[in-house]
């Protein structure tokens, strides 16, 4: 990946506005350009626009959206921010923050409204992990391909042309200024677009192995469970054009990939209730505190994984969930009457999650809190019992660009660069350095939001 600093280059096209990458950040900025009236052309490298949103629960965070006050839950920029800054220690760009609360929930309302793409509040995703109210909220399928099959659609109707197999190479720049791509087809040969503006909506850095043992170490040999074009070209460009990066050590973890399908499971199993447990049936940490750095947790267990315990209750809740669907049908959940059975089947050690059952049952009925500072509303679990075999693993990178309240790209002194947007995993998130900031849905949040605001900034800086 390069910056090719020319002059007067022979562009076999010109467009007002590029979008790099075809996943719910470009669309979503796509969007946002064509109401402003502007062309766009977004460059998808892989044959079908799908990228780290397919993989997805396709679950966004947002706050002060209609689906929220239609459900009578009180949310706004202020509740939000306050969330973020507590969950991240006081670490992320409070900037950000205080833009992503204002404006989340007004580009769900504007996807809906506008442009026809359904999103309700997910209310069997209790506050956890970090939200005090419920915000998470779906596309009627639950899944991350549904949400991208409506963004596609809703791309199509408002005529943002969406270029596949184009493949960028490099950037061409006189100075700071954007003035076009190189992209590659898969024979091979390439072509060279010029643009008025560009938005980096092309992800992060995880599947670069070099960038993931750089700037995160810690998971530099854990399984990687995102799209391997996650290659990290918009962070390189930018730094190459003079942008600032920030937080390039944060990321999303997976505590919850079913081991060995390759799942990922629903937090919902913990928040109603359940458990999660090692090879010896002893918890190791608060389930509903940090669902990104549970990824390194397990991780850290015997053998690397852990299993999920939860009652027929929980089941019956969550049965219909896609991916639960998905993860049965595979024969990834196995069910018993009793404690000891399920141990047996599990290859957990009985006595060990005998023990840790009875003290979750002490810990419902005195109401008190466990050790890590979990409480157990109840109620209790109860025969039969289900389990799901977990693993860890890296998802996204949340390091990246810094961007202002537009998602303009900043220099690392602080100004501006003319004509360069990022939104979603190519910018800087919300959740500070590290992984345990990440609060859930907040991938998606900044990919549609700063999608949102890079592609009507754009839109309106080329009409001038």
């Amino acid at each position: 990946m390069s910056v090719i600093l020319t002059r007067d280059t022979p562009f076999e096209a010109t467009v007002p506005l590029l979008v790099v990458g075809g996943g719910a950040c470009g669309l979503t900025a796509a969007l946002a350009a064509r109401d402003e009236g502007v062309e766009v052309v977004v460059l998808e490298r892989d044959p079908l626009p799908q990228g780290s949103t397919s993989m997805s629960l396709g679950a966004l965070c947002a706050s002060g959206s209609a689906e929220q006050k239609r459900h009578g839950v009180e949310d706004g920029e202020e509740r939000f921010f306050q969330d973020v800054m507590a969950k991240t220690h006081g670490t992320a760009d409070p900037l950000l923050a205080r833009v992503v609360g204002a404006e989340s929930g007004p580009a769900l309302d504007w996807l809906a409204e506008r442009h026809g793409v359904e999103l309700v509040l997910e209310t069997g995703w209790k506050p956890a992990f970090g939200h005090s109210v419920m915000r998470m909220h779906v596309t009627p399928g639950r899944t991350g391909a549904d949400l991208m099959e409506r963004l596609v659609a809703a791309c199509e109707r408002a005529g943002a042309d969406i270029l596949t197999d184009a493949h960028v190479t490099a950037l061409y720049a006189e100075g700071e200024r954007v003035t076009g791509v190189r992209l590659q087809r898969p024979d091979g040969s390439t072509e060279d677009i010029g643009c008025d503006a560009l938005v980096l909506a092309s992800c992060g850095f995880g599947g670069n192995h070099q960038m993931v043992a750089e700037n995160i170490p810690s998971m530099a040999h854990a399984r990687y469970f995102g799209w391997e074009g996650n290659q990290g070209d918009a962070i390189l460009w930018g730094k190459a054009l003079g942008a600032g990066l920030g937080d390039m050590d944060a990321y999303q973890g997976l505590g919850l990939l079913a081991d060995p399908q390759g799942i990922d499971v629903n937090p919902r199993l913990l928040i109603e209730g359940g458990v999660q447990v090692n090879q010896r049936g002893e918890r190791f940490g608060h389930e509903l505190e940090d669902v990104s750095g549970a990824g390194a947790r397990v991780i850290a267990q015997p053998g690397g994984v852990a299993w999920v315990i939860y009652d027929d209750r929980i089941h019956q809740n969550c049965k219909e969930l896609p991916q639960y669907k998905v993860l049965s049908g595979l024969g990834g959940i196995r069910s018993a009457p009793d404690i000891e059975g399920l141990a047996a089947q599990a290859g957990i050690d009985p006595a060990g999650l005998a023990r840790t059952m009875a003290e979750v049952a002490g810990f419902v009925a005195s109401g008190e809190q466990d050790g890590f500072g979990r409480a157990f509303p109840g109620p209790a679990l109860a025969s039969p019992f289900y389990a799901a075999r977990v693993t860890g693993a890296l998802f996204h990178t949340q390091g990246g660009l810094l961007v202002d309240e537009n998602a303009q790209v900043r220099r690392a002194d602080g100004g501006l660069l003319p004509n360069l947007y990022a939104g979603g995993g190519a910018a800087r998130s919300i959740s500070g350095p590290g992984p345990s900031g990440y609060l859930p849905g907040a991938g998606l949040c900044m990919a549609v939001t700063l999608g949102r605001l890079a592609g009507r900034a754009a839109g309106r800086a080329v009409k001038g």
